[in-house]
Parts: structure tokens; sequence; C-alpha cells
């Protein structure tokens, strides 16, 4: 039969070993990079802009135009977004 104290001492460094200290408060939220979040919106409003675009291309608008109206229009539906005060 094994004794307890050696047991329960190696139960008690294998839990400390393992997981570092049992008491330890880790942050299970990841922390937000403001770049990634950045380059995202970025992403988002080049392809609204262009879907827009070719969208009212095909209504008969100039590519010049229905860009400027696209862009426009992102600025005034997502003005909430990073990348809608940026031109």
């Amino acid at each position: 039969m094994i004794p307890r104290l050696p047991l329960l001492c190696l139960a008690a460094a294998a839990a400390l070993l393992t997981g570092g200290c049992l008491f330890s408060k880790k942050s299970s939220a990841p922390k937000e990079n403001p770049a990634i979040a950045g380059s995202v919106e970025e992403t988002f409003k080049a392809r609204w802009v262009e879907k827009r675009t070719g969208e009212l291309v095909a209504q008969g608008k100039t590519a010049e135009v229905a860009r400027a109206q696209a862009v426009a229009e992102f600025q005034e539906r997502f003005a909430f977004t990073g990348s809608a005060s940026k031109k």
C-alpha cells in the first residue's frame, strides 16, 4: 500500500507544475489589436465601395461619378466606423 503523504505531495507538485499557480488569475478575453481592426474596416470599405460602384455603373453612371457616390453612401451609412472618416 502506498503511503498517503508522498502521494499527496506528488499530486500537489503535478498540479503546480502543469498549470502554474492554481490561484493565478488569467485574463480569458484576448486583447484587441487596433491595427487588425483598422485593417478589417479598410478591407470592408474597399469591398463595399467596389460592389456599390459596380451596381451604379450597371445603372448607367460613369465610373468616376459612381465611385464618388459609393464613397459618399459608405460614409453616410457606416459613419460609426473609423474607415468612414478617412477618404
